[in-house]
C-alpha cells in the first residue's frame, strides 16, 4: 500500500476530516487510504435523532469550521441532527468587579459559534465518507498498530535484492518499493505499507509513543465536571463565571437543554459526582448566579470607560448590553463525568513518514472550547500541504513537505495554547490587586469596541492575536 495512511483509535474527527478534504481535493482523490481503527461505530449510516436526552460530550464549533464542513458536504448531515448556535456570550468574574458581553452583530455575523454533540460531528462525517466512499470497509482495518518500521531503520544489509538469487525480478522489485515505505505491524498479524503515516489518535497517541516523539506538559491542578442540564426556557447565549477554583460554563444544546463544563480541584469534582441530583443542581445554580460573589454592576469607572473610549471607531452593538442572570437550571438530565485538566504539546509534529494532527500533536485547557478547532485547522492544513506537493511530483512522506505545514499549525496552535494557559494562571488567584487588574481587563473588552471585535474575530477562526489594533 502505497498511499497515506490515517491511524486513529479515539480521536475520529481528526482523521475523518482529514480524509475528507483528500478524498475531496482533485489533486488528491486518487489516493489510496487506509484507516486503522477498531470502533464498530463505524458502520454506522444513520442519523442520531434530535429527540431524548443530549450527550455530555460536545464541542463548540467556530464559523471558520463550520465553513469547512459545510465545503466538504459534512455540514449538511450535522443539519439534521441536534445543535445549536449562538450568538450572544457573556463572561464575568465571581468578585463582580467587572463582565463582557459579546454579540455576533459586533463583527456583523449571525453567530459566534454552534454547539454539537461530539457524536453528532463524528457520526456527520462518517456519513459524508460513506457518501463518498463506494465501500468503506474496503479501506478500514478494524484492528490496532503494534509497531512502525521506517524506511531508514527497516534497510538491512544484504536485503539488496540485486544480489539474491532467491528473489524473482518482480518480488526484487516490490522488496526494493517496500524499503521505502513505512512498514505498520497490526494486531491482527497483517502489515501495511505506506508513504505517510497519519497519527490522529488522540492526546494519548499510540503513533506518537511509537514513533518516539517528545511532548512538554503538565497536569493543572483541576479537574473539569461535564454533563447536561435542563431549563424551563430556552438557553440562547454562552455563559461562563470565573469563580476562584476556575471557570464555570453554560453552554445552549438545543431545546430547553445546556452543557456545563465545570473545572475544579480533583477533590471537588469528586464531591460533585457523588451529589445527589438535587444538590448538584443547587450548587450549578449557586455558582452560575450569587455564589462567590456579588453580581457587576455598573460603577463609575463603566461610565468613564464609555466615555474615554466611545470615540473609538463604531461602538460594538454588545458594548451598551447590561449584564444578565443565566437561565437556572431545573434538573440534571445526564450522567456527570469528570476527568483531569493538561496541558501538552508535542516537540515536532512530523518527522520523515509521519504527521500528528489534532490532541495527538497537543492538547488545550478546555476553558474557551478551541481544542477541537485546532484540531481541524491542522486536518486542513494538513492535506492542503499534501495536494500541494502532489501537484508539483513531490513524495507526500517528505520531511521538507511535511514541515511546511508543522511551521503553518505550530505557529497558531503555539499561540492559542500560550493565550489560554495564561487565562488559566490569571484566574487562578484570588488576590486583591489581581482582581483589579482582572476587572480592569473585563472593563476594557467590554467597552474597547475595536479591542472586543479583534477578540470575537480571533475565537471565531481569524488566527490573528486578541490585540488592540
Amino acid at each position: 500500500m502505497c498511499s497515506t495512511l490515517l491511524s486513529s483509535v479515539e480521536a475520529w474527527w481528526d482523521w475523518l476530516l482529514l480524509v475528507h478534504c483528500v478524498a475531496n481535493m482533485p489533486l488528491t482523490k486518487h489516493l489510496r487510504v487506509g484507516i486503522i481503527d477498531s470502533n464498530p461505530a463505524l458502520k454506522s449510516r444513520n442519523h442520531l435523532t434530535k429527540n431524548g436526552i443530549p450527550d455530555s460530550r460536545v464541542s463548540t464549533v467556530t464559523p471558520a469550521t463550520i465553513s469547512f464542513f459545510k465545503d466538504i458536504g459534512a455540514w449538511e448531515h450535522v443539519q439534521q441532527q441536534r445543535h445549536a448556535f449562538f450568538g450572544k456570550m457573556q463572561v464575568w468574574d465571581y468578585t463582580g468587579l467587572g463582565y463582557t458581553r459579546y454579540n455576533a452583530r459586533d463583527v456583523g455575523k449571525e453567530y459566534l459559534g454552534c454547539v454539537v454533540e461530539n457524536k453528532v460531528l463524528c457520526n456527520s462525517l462518517l456519513l459524508r465518507l460513506q457518501e463518498e466512499l463506494d465501500d468503506i470497509e474496503s479501506v478500514v482495518y478494524p484492528t490496532r498498530l503494534v509497531s512502525l518500521t521506517f524506511p531508514s531503520k527497516s534497510r538491512q544489509a544484504g536485503m539488496n535484492p540485486a544480489s539474491s538469487g532467491q528473489l524473482s525480478v518482480g518480488h526484487a522489485t516490490e522488496e526494493l518499493h517496500r524499503s521505502n515505505l513505512v512498514k505498520l505491524d497490526l494486531s491482527d498479524g497483517r502489515s501495511l505499507y505506506s508513504k505517510l503515516v497519519i497519527g490522529a489518535d488522540g492526546s494519548k497517541s499510540n503513533v506518537r509513543q511509537i514513533a518516539g516523539i517528545k511532548t512538554t506538559g503538565w497536569n493543572y491542578p483541576q479537574s473539569a465536571i461535564i454533563c447536561t442540564v435542563e431549563h424551563a426556557v430556552e438557553n440562547d447565549c454562552a455563559w461562563q463565571r470565573f469563580l476562584p477554583s476556575g471557570p464555570i460554563a453554560l453552554l445552549p444544546v438545543g431545546n430547553n437543554f445546556s452543557n456545563i463544563v465545570w473545572t475544579m480541584s480533583p477533590e471537588e469534582s469528586l464531591r460533585h459526582k457523588s451529589m445527589s441530583p438535587e444538590e448538584f443542581v443547587k450548587s450549578v445554580n449557586h455558582a452560575l448566579d450569587f455564589g462567590y460573589g456579588p453580581h457587576p454592576s455598573s460603577s463609575a469607572l463603566d461610565h468613564y470607560m464609555e466615555q474615554l473610549f466611545s470615540g473609538i471607531g463604531n461602538t460594538a452593538a454588545s458594548t451598551k448590553e447590561c449584564f444578565e442572570v443565566p437561565p437556572k437550571a431545573t434538573g440534571v438530565v445526564s450522567e456527570r463525568m469528570a476527568f483531569p485538566l493538561s496541558l501538552m504539546h508535542s516537540h515536532d509534529y512530523v518527522s520523515k513518514r509521519l504527521a500528528l494532527v489534532g490532541d495527538a500533536a497537543h492538547t488545550v485547557h478546555p476553558l474557551a472550547g478551541q481544542g477541537v478547532n485546532l484540531g481541524f485547522g491542522d486536518a486542513a492544513a494538513l492535506a492542503k500541504v499534501i495536494a500541494e506537493g502532489v501537484s508539483v511530483g513531490s513524495d507526500v512522506g517528505d520531511l521538507t513537505l511535511l514541515q511546511r505545514y508543522e511551521k503553518d499549525r505550530k505557529a497558531a496552535n503555539v499561540a492559542m495554547t500560550a493565550v489560554l494557559d495564561g487565562f488559566q494562571k490569571l484566574y487562578s488567584v484570588d488576590f486583591g490587586p489581581l482582581n483589579v487588574v482582572r476587572a480592569a481587563a473585563f472593563h476594557g473588552a467590554q467597552y474597547i469596541s475595536p479591542l472586543k471585535r479583534n477578540i470575537i474575530s480571533y475565537a471565531m477562526g481569524d488566527m490573528k492575536l486578541p490585540i488592540f489594533s
